[in-house]
């Protein structure tokens, strides 16, 4: 499946992908590209291979790792567990305008359903580039809690987990509107958050949501990554009747942009 703007091919989407069950395998975006065909995704890179271009991933989901790699337990650290889920794609819903929508399985470690999510992503042009929509639901038929590194112990602003975006690699700055730096800009609840790679490139995040947060990347952690965090700090819950819903957005442009440029 390719997302396309105009004549020009975007991204491709990737549903059944061969990865490692230790690695998380679900399906991703790879390669995202700008207008020009500059690179901004990467996946399956030596330093985690748990990480897939752009995707959706928990690493604990009522116990299970979704995420891929070792899971960090309390007081231990990250080990490695018989713990592994995975997520598939089930089933393509009415067409979106500009790409696609979908049903997905998150599936435990006795390929139980532990969630359905429902997913749609398109592309289209905008002034500065283009746009990659990315809206997702996670319903439960019980009570199932999500939680990340963070929510299980780790310190350090870990909270990863949602929707995650591996950025190409290369030398990367991370801004928002009042913070500079990945320290800075890491566990915020800005409005948006923008990085930037070699080419150059620009990537331009929003949609957070009640207590989501950004985790970002740039380097310090040995990579480039933004994550929009759904358990930043604490678990949330997934209940019958209560799905998490998330509408996350995302300018690929070209060049550097400047502040200025991002606010309009």
């Amino acid at each position: 499946m390719r997302l396309a703007v105009g004549d020009v091919d975007v991204a491709e989407y990737v549903t059944e992908p061969e990865v490692d069950p230790l690695n998380g395998p679900r399906p991703y975006l790879h390669p995202v590209r700008t207008l020009a065909g500059v690179p901004v995704t990467d996946v399956l890179p030596e330093d985690h291979r748990w990480h897939l271009g752009v995707s959706v991933a928990m690493q604990d989901v009522n116990g299970v790792n979704l995420w891929g790699g070792r899971t960090y337990v309390r007081d231990q650290g990250y080990t490695w567990l018989d713990d592994h889920g995975r997520i598939i794609h089930a089933q393509w819903l009415a067409q979106a305008a500009g790409g696609f929508s979908e049903r997905l399985r998150w599936l435990g470690t006795q390929d139980e359903t532990l969630l359905t999510e429902t997913r749609t992503v398109a592309a289209r042009a905008v002034p500065l580039g283009w746009e990659l929509s990315f809206s997702y639901a996670l319903s439960a038929a019980g009570s199932v809690t999500l939680g990340s590194p963070a929510t299980n112990g780790r310190p350090g602003g870990a909270g990863y987990g949602g929707f995650f975006w591996r950025a190409a690699p290369g030398p990367a700055t991370a801004f928002t509107a009042s913070r500079d730096g990945e320290e800075a800009v890491n566990g915020s609840d800005e409005p948006w958050v923008a990085i930037t790679g070699p080419g150059p490139y620009t990537l331009v995040f929003r949609g957070l949501r009640g207590d989501d947060r950004w985790f970002v990347r740039t380097g310090a952690g040995g990579y480039n990554g933004v994550c929009a965090a759904l358990a930043f700090d604490k678990t949330i819950a997934v209940t019958p009747g209560a799905p998490v819903e998330r509408d996350l957005t995302v300018l690929v442009a070209d060049g550097a942009l400047t502040r200025e440029q991002i606010t309009g």
